[in-house]
């Protein structure tokens, strides 16, 4: 083993330095396999398989990292929305993120989560939550779990449909202002 690859090993976190390559690959629009990984982060082409068995569960922790970074736009250091336009505010930053963040969107949301991949599992579901308690608090009266559903998906689709090209708009401001109204529009409704 050469002394990059020894030193690369012992820099302290292995699994933390993989995916930091992981992430720096992915945003940069680079392909990459475990191997190309192992040379990003300086360690030997077996390495990775120290924490990852193979390249989808690489993919299913950089999904964790990306709930774990949308959840920190939406609600660290921010109060829960007690209002609607609160709530769609929580979908302006979902699409927002969306936007400035697409590849690893897309690996999030890209495959099914694997009940047996816990800590994705539980990162989604944190996220659910999330929304669940806001519209817990904004709408006390009505069933948080399917309004969370609801407001998920109507941000969900809003992201995929920007992303995709769908929906065109000249600046961010513009894509918070569709959102917004798309958002308001739909919460409008009344049975």
């Amino acid at each position: 083993m050469s002394t990059s690859e020894k030193s690369g090993y012992h820099h302290g976190d292995l699994r933390a330095a993989l995916l930091s390559a992981a992430m720096e690959m992915l945003e940069a629009g680079e392909p990459f396999s475990l191997r190309a990984v192992a040379r990003r982060a300086g360690v030997s082409p077996t390495a990775p398989y120290r924490h990852f068995k193979d390249r989808d569960a690489l993919e299913s922790a950089l999904a964790v990292e990306g709930f774990r970074d949308l959840l920190a736009d939406l609600g660290d250091g921010h109060d829960l929305p007690t209002s609607i336009s609160d709530l769609a505010e929580f979908a302006v930053a979902y699409v927002a993120f969306a936007l400035r963040r697409p590849a690893l969107f897309r690996v999030m949301f890209g495959k099914p989560c694997d009940d047996a991949d816990d800590a994705r599992v539980k990162a989604a579901g944190d996220l659910h939550e999330l929304l669940a308690d806001a519209l817990d608090r904004v709408t006390p009266e009505a069933d948080a779990s399917a309004l969370a559903s609801a407001g998920w998906g109507l941000a969900h689709g809003l992201a995929c449909l920007h992303l995709d090209g769908k929906l065109r708009a000249a600046s961010d401001e513009d894509v918070a202002d569709q959102v917004r109204s798309a958002f308001l529009a739909i919460t409008s409704i009344s049975p």
